[in-house]
């Protein structure tokens, strides 16, 4: 392996261990990971929950599109699901792909893909 390799090998593990945070695996190593979500009290988690429910009955039902009577509060907080989703978003995990992206230029994938084809 050339030096240059060997370099950008050692780059990849350094940015992998800094910038893989989204996901950390559980202990017993079944291959299965755990993710956080953070909330101020039980109260949001379970205004959290309530408004993914309703946001799945209205999208259940496309030809009422409307929560249940039923349900006291029918408003859904979209805000909140956005929120989540934005905690969600695996932002260290892009930034990875971008340094992975400037070690490896498009000019040299090509190079690449050319010595694989031979």
């Amino acid at each position: 392996m050339e030096k240059d390799e060997i370099e950008k090998l050692k780059a990849i593990k350094r940015l992998t261990s800094n910038c893989l945070n989204t996901l950390k695996p559980v202990e017993d190593k079944s291959g299965i990971y755990n993710l956080k979500i953070r909330v101020y009290d039980y109260y949001e988690l379970a205004s959290i929950i309530r408004n993914l429910l309703k946001l799945c009955i209205v999208a259940l039902d496309q030809d009422g599109a409307e929560v249940p009577i039923t349900i006291k509060n029918q408003s859904i907080d979209v805000g909140l699901i956005l929120g989540i989703a934005l905690q969600l978003f695996p932002s260290d995990e892009f930034e990875l792909l971008n340094e992975i992206r400037i070690l490896f230029p498009a000019d040299s994938r090509n190079e690449d893909e050319n010595i694989i084809k031979e």
